[in-house]
């Protein structure tokens, strides 16, 4: 079903937008809850500059040919540019639809536990949903106390950190080991946050980078290692994560009129591309190209 939301097989930025744009719609439906698809919008729709070089193997039509592109010298890093698109894919396949069970299945939590108990890959998944669902029903009580609504909120955010641990651990760190030390110093220069805010106040209070914080707050901890810090080594990615841009995008989200701006554009950008959708290949009987099924692109409505 998950896969289904997706257009026909297409062209890596058709791919990007769509996927930044299903988690858009995927904050909506439970915006008090799934905080880990708000920052994966955002994380994927930064994800579509670090495909720039695949563009240089475009044909008239838009459609870019991934084969060729891998052919090229080393010196544009196209392997590895390959490899940050196909992550940016296995997280939405890893992650996406157990959100949208969690959702839209009947039974919630109960139908996760169904699934998942027996998996270890996703053990770490269930026990953040459980404590997502937790907070969750605390706090729609509406005799809970304030002091228990705080718990609640900072028990969905435990809930939202242990799902992006499992995104870094498990899906990101196995191909941020495949790049190279040029491609992985590129990443670390690129890796600014500042969840995509229009006002040059805002983006400044919001702004994060791995090499600034590594080197202000993080650089007890790299002395004591002894060791330069890198983006593709994950205590090192991941201590930057926890302690400065979730603290960042949880601040950020207190405002859900930004949170909203924020991912509207995206959504708005997947209406414009889905308007004119990229050529498929020609196949390998050499008949006329297919265009891709476009989608139409509706802001969802918030549940009842």
């Amino acid at each position: 079903m998950a896969d289904d939301l997706l257009s026909d097989p297409c062209c890596a930025f058709h791919r990007n937008v769509e996927i930044s744009a299903r988690y858009a719609w995927l904050y909506t439906l439970r915006p008090g809850c799934f905080k880990w698809a708000a920052m994966a919008a955002i994380a994927s729709h930064h994800v579509r500059l670090a495909l720039f070089p695949l563009r240089l193997d475009a044909d008239r039509t838009g459609y870019v040919d991934i084969p060729r592109s891998l052919r090229r010298p080393r010196l544009l890093l196209t392997q590895d540019v390959n490899t940050i698109r196909a992550t940016n894919n296995a997280i939405f396949t890893d992650l996406f639809w157990v959100h949208l069970a969690y959702a839209t299945a009947g039974g919630g939590i109960g139908r996760l536990r169904a699934v998942l108990h027996a998996d270890r890959h996703y053990a770490p998944v269930l026990a953040g949903f459980e404590a997502i669902d937790q907070g969750r029903r605390a706090l729609e009580d509406a005799t809970a106390s304030a002091a228990a609504r705080a718990r609640a909120g900072d028990l969905i955010w435990a809930g939202n950190v242990a799902l992006l641990e499992h995104e870094q651990r498990a899906v990101v760190q196995p191909s941020f080991d495949r790049l190279s030390r040029s491609s992985a110093w590129l990443v670390a220069v690129g890796s600014a946050t500042t969840f995509e805010v229009r006002g040059v106040r805002q983006e400044i209070a919001d702004f994060t980078s791995f090499y600034l914080y590594s080197f202000t707050r993080g650089l007890p901890p790299a002395l004591r290692a002894r060791a330069w810090p890198r983006i593709t080594r994950f205590e090192d990615r991941w201590r930057w994560l926890v302690s400065s841009v979730v603290p960042r995008f949880r601040r950020f989200g207190a405002d859900t009129h930004l949170v909203d701006a924020s991912l509207r554009r995206i959504l708005d950008e997947a209406r414009d591309f889905a308007s004119a959708p990229c050529v498929l290949p020609r196949s390998p009987a050499d008949r006329p190209p297919r265009a891709a099924r476009p989608r139409r692109w509706h802001r969802p409505r918030p549940p009842r």
